[in-house]
């Protein structure tokens, strides 16, 4: 990558494909932000550029690349497929690119000191964690297969709210439809992976809406 196209990507901010960091002291932090590219859409972490956009660079990027590649190894499972790039931006100062595809093995996970994981989605410029749903719906979503299921009673009821709310959520369906969360929760999962549904991940609590496909058809 040029300098010119750095200094392009840059002006446009942060957001669904972008990340800045200033430094890489926090590295079990930054691999957030990659376990995240990885479980969306993919996109590219530049370390040594401001969240104002300022370009510093890093003094010893080899150190700092050496680093990130060590906490990338410790930190994600399962492993991630990514590419670093170092861009010189002065005499003695480095940007360092890393870019992270769309991975086929989702979800990853970001494994901390204790041997928790916690899997983490981009939504717009955040990284937040993935909801038990949103795990679900990328496990399960791998590859292309057709997804069957039953229209049933929870089904009809599912429908009958969507109509009425527009949007739900798993604890409100699962109180309309008389439901273990459990079950409304897979219900919802089956019919995002079949296309009826969408989900819209929030760091909060995620919301279901009808498809647009499914709409109009």
């Amino acid at each position: 990558m040029e300098l010119r196209l750095l200094k392009e990507l840059v002006k446009k901010g942060e957001g669904e494909h972008v990340e800045f960091k200033l430094k890489s002291n926090h590295p079990e932090k930054i691999v957030r932000e990659m376990v995240a590219f990885a479980n969306t859409g993919g996109g590219k972490l530049f370390i040594g550029v401001g969240d104002d956009k300022s370009i510093k660079g890093l003094k010893d990027v080899e150190e700092d690349e050496y680093t990130l590649t060590k906490a990338i190894s410790t930190y994600i499972y399962p492993k991630i497929n990514f590419r670093s790039e170092r861009i010189p931006v002065s005499i003695d100062r480095d940007v360092l690119v890393i870019t992270i595809p769309r991975s086929i093995d989702k979800p990853h996970y970001v494994i901390d000191s204790t041997g928790n994981r916690q899997a983490y989605i981009r939504v717009e410029d955040k990284s937040i964690q993935a909801s038990r749903e949103m795990k679900e719906i990328m496990r399960r979503g791998r590859g292309e297969r057709d997804i069957r299921f039953n229209y049933g009673e929870k089904e009809e009821k599912l429908m009958r709210l969507l109509d009425e709310k527009k949007s739900v959520t798993v604890d409100v369906f699962a109180a309309f439809a008389g439901i273990p969360r459990k079950m409304a929760s897979n219900t919802l999962v089956v019919m995002v992976l079949a296309r009826i549904l969408e989900v819209h991940p929030h760091e909060i609590l995620d919301r279901f809406t009808m498809s647009l496909a499914y709409q109009s058809n």
